[in-house]
């Protein structure tokens, strides 16, 4: 597609975890080969719970952590295969919006110093041009840009966020990749920064890559979004399409924690879709990884690796009974 900005083929990550009780190696299966695209000025979001593998397509794509297989394209540049002066060349075109502002600056730099940091490590521009960069970086996320004065720990939480936003900005990325950006603030900060990030891209004509594990926020922000497990995507859709008419039953399990006060009133919305924990990463099951926790698995399930398979309207489900199951919960029911 000539709009697309970031292809994600075959992505795999895999981590050594040391010797096994019995003899060899154990591995993490931390991303075991997803594929995804990212088209110019939209947001892709990637959901699930904790330890799913989020943020370690979040690293990969940054190039933060090795890749075991795959590739990742952006626009022409395959950047899964770039090292050193070769990946520095197109590293402002790429920038990272992490979890935790209060880690992620430098509290020995003032805001401004911390905002014109990557033109610095990248020879971008002359000193002048940088601290005008800085200035206006300010003024775009909202802040005044005498802030830049100020060193980290006199910003509030919200704030500290903006300027970590202004640092990704500065060297005027296409792609930014935006790893919980909210989840350490309180909700009403939540809403401010992600209106922010909204309204960026609008002006800026930006494209995320956004994680997270709040669906209220992928449904406020993203154009698509993948469902993630264990390592693997098990539904990915246009994110209207996704929560509509979900048909994963893990989709529908994160749905139902998330379902509204008046919903939980009912009995059977409190029903949990599943229990128990996920299986290790170090050896994952050789069917559906969900099938353990599946309140519809079959043997089928348990040996069968299912695929993902499309529905209509880009929208693809790894379940070998997708199309054929209603959400056990009527509150689901009624939005599919």
């Amino acid at each position: 597609m000539s709009d697309e900005l970031l292809r994600v083929n075959g992505l795999k990550v895999h981590f050594d975890a040391g010797r096994a009780p019995g003899g060899g190696r154990r591995t993490v299966h931390a991303v075991d080969g997803v594929d995804f695209s990212v088209r110019k000025g939209t947001s892709y979001g990637i959901v699930g719970e904790s330890g799913s593998g989020k943020s370690t397509i979040a690293q990969a794509i940054m190039r933060l952590v090795p890749i075991t297989e795959g590739s990742i394209f952006l626009k022409e540049h395959q950047i899964s295969g770039l090292e050193g002066q070769s990946l520095r060349a197109v590293r402002d075109r790429f920038q990272m919006v992490f979890q935790d502002p209060f880690s992620s600056l430098n509290p020995r730099k003032k805001a401004r110093a911390a905002i014109r940091e990557p033109l610095d490590l990248l020879g971008i521009g002359d000193e002048k041009g940088r601290d005008k960069v800085a200035e206006d970086m300010l003024a775009a996320v909202g802040l005044h840009r005498e802030a830049g004065r100020l060193f980290p720990h006199q910003f509030s939480g919200g704030q500290r966020q903006r300027l970590c936003i202004a640092r990704a900005l500065a060297s005027r990325p296409e792609l930014i990749v935006c790893d919980e950006p909210v989840s350490a603030l309180d909700v009403a900060i939540q809403a401010q920064i992600l209106n922010l990030l909204r309204q960026l891209q609008a002006e800026m004509g930006l494209s995320y890559v956004f994680i997270s594990h709040d669906l209220a926020v992928v449904q406020y922000v993203c154009d698509e979004v993948a469902v993630m497990y264990l390592g693997e995507f098990v539904e990915k859709a246009p994110a209207a399409k996704l929560f509509s008419s979900a048909m994963h039953p893990y989709t529908w399990s994160l749905m139902s924690a998330a379902l509204s006060p008046e919903a939980e009133r009912g009995t059977l919305a409190k029903r949990p879709l599943l229990g128990g924990e996920p299986p290790s990463p170090t050896a994952p099951p050789p069917g559906c990884r969900f099938a353990a926790r599946c309140p519809f698995a079959t043997e089928r399930c348990r040996a069968e690796k299912p695929a993902l398979r499309g529905f209509g309207e880009g929208h693809r489900v790894a379940c070998h009974y997708a199309g054929e199951l209603e959400p056990p919960i009527p509150e689901l029911r009624r939005a599919a």
